[in-house]
């Protein structure tokens, strides 16, 4: 890895841990609603919804063409979305997410 690479990373790790601070630290919904639109577009933000609902439906049990056809996207975003549940032990990380939001 070149000098000007590992510059970089460094960049954008310290970008990274910037955002994390200030959403750990913001507590008003209106002001996180607000850096996640300027971060990120309609679409990014629709996959980040949808990544959440297809763990919470995960967690319910449903199987993953099932998923697919009630959110409306492809069985390869599910079984991404199920790839990372399992690897990330996501039951640990964000247990109940269906009851939090209402699926």
């Amino acid at each position: 890895m070149s000098q000007k690479d590992i510059q970089a990373n460094n960049q954008a790790s310290g970008a990274y841990d910037y955002l994390l601070k200030l959403l750990v630290e913001t507590d008003d919904t209106e002001r996180l609603s607000a850096i996640f639109a300027a971060l990120m577009t309609d679409k990014e933000q629709t996959e980040l919804a949808n990544r959440l609902t297809i763990f919470a439906l995960l967690q319910q049990g449903m199987i993953q063409r099932e998923i697919s056809a009630k959110l409306g996207v492809g069985i390869a975003t599910v079984s991404r979305g199920a790839k990372v549940f399992s690897q990330h032990q996501i039951d640990k990380l964000l247990p109940n997410i269906g009851e939090k939001i209402e699926i």
